[in-house]
């Protein structure tokens, strides 16, 4: 057999992979490392709603990758299993970046079926469940995860306010709030309104980059219960550590690591190699990339189409096919020029034109083709 060609190579069923989803964004890891700092800081905050009451508001900042939804995910889940009286509710607020959805995940949470689609009013939809909360003497946690978006959108102070006022005009409601930023550019607290500021006092929780020892030991997890055993090096794991270290944001190791083992595969091959890693870092290293533009508008996605197009033109020209394309106003325009460069998607900086005064050069942050290829 020493001398079989076929020796060391994948058969049609098998797989370089024990567990799959170990890779996949909305695992949950069993042993959550190098976060014990943040994670009691979070315990401590919400300890009170396990005792049946109010507990601490809580901000949650970090860039994209650093384990911010991990913690509280886990957190959720520990204290669902202590007790039957507290709520949890985490709202991806990428997704619903509105009042009204906000509230329509509360109430989809709290009745076990969804608002109707029209007919309701958001007084109807809140009373209901607040209402519900008071009735069954319960505790609410609600986590806004991408609470950014509800920013970029300005419905972040209304939905922080309805949250925190509960009490107010429901007696016996009981309701916490944690924010979970992933723009290092915002302030949340400075950006809301003094009249939710005056009342929204969080505990201040952040979570910084992993450096690559910690990348290595967290990756090195994944690799023992995803892959057989043998099937990635150390000198292959430590390249995918160089790489994610260098892009800052772990699930871009996590990605990496299944389009590597996808790639053995695709050679039948037993082991990841570092020709695999680097292969698929051209696809990885966009994972931030593909997750800010899953959550674009139709009109978003078409701005940011035009700008690939008018890259580094100023806005005044850059709305004319915008405008030809979608027939939006110039204010409306504007709004999304805010939101793209609030994502980091584009760079929206002022310059001085000769005779015209000001004015904003658009252009791109990441390669174009990339965003292109994306927005097919």
């Amino acid at each position: 057999m020493a001398d079989d060609p076929e020796e060391g190579m994948l058969s049609w069923d098998e797989s370089v992979f024990r567990n799959e989803h170990v890779f996949e964004i909305d695992y949950v890891p069993e042993t959550f490392e190098h976060r014990d700092t943040q994670v009691k800081s979070l315990t401590y905050a919400l300890r009170p709603a396990v005792r049946g009451s109010r507990p601490l508001n809580v901000m949650i900042r970090g860039p994209p990758g650093t384990g911010k939804t991990t913690a509280i995910q886990k957190l959720f889940d520990e204290v669902g299993a202590q007790s039957r009286e507290v709520r949890t509710l985490r709202v991806n607020c990428q997704v619903n970046s509105t009042r009204y959805s906000v509230f329509s995940r509360l109430f989809e949470a709290t009745f076990d079926y969804e608002p109707p689609s029209s007919g309701i009013s958001f007084k109807k939809l809140f009373g209901q469940v607040a209402e519900k909360l008071v009735e069954e003497d319960r505790v609410l946690v609600v986590a806004l995860d991408d609470v950014n978006y509800l920013f970029y959108e300005n419905e972040a102070s209304d939905a922080l306010y309805s949250l925190l006022r509960a009490h107010e005009e429901y007696p016996g409601a009981k309701v916490g709030v944690v924010v979970i930023s992933s723009d290092p550019t915002l302030d949340p607290v400075s950006e809301l309104d003094s009249r939710v500021q005056s009342v929204f006092r969080p505990e201040d929780v952040y979570f910084p980059v992993y450096d690559e020892p910690e990348i290595v030991d967290i990756l090195r997890e994944r690799v023992d219960r995803g892959f057989h055993d043998d099937v990635v090096s150390t000198t292959v794991l430590d390249r995918v550590a160089s790489l994610t270290a260098e892009s800052g944001d772990l699930r871009v190791g996590i990605d990496l690591l299944r389009r590597a083992g996808l790639n053995a595969e695709m050679r039948a091959s037993r082991v990841v190699t570092e020709e695999d890693v680097e292969n698929a870092y051209e696809t990885s290293k966009y994972v931030h990339l593909s997750r800010s533009l899953s959550g674009l508008s139709e009109n978003e996605r078409a701005l940011l189409a035009v700008i690939a197009h008018h890259d580094g033109g100023q806005a005044g020209e850059v709305y004319t096919p915008f405008e030809e394309e979608t027939g939006l106003g110039y204010t409306r325009y504007s709004e999304i020029v805010n939101k793209l460069d609030q994502l980091g998607l584009i760079d929206a900086e002022y310059a001085d034109i000769d005779g015209r005064g000001r004015s904003r050069s658009l252009s791109l942050a990441y390669d174009r083709e990339a965003v292109l290829d994306r927005l097919e």
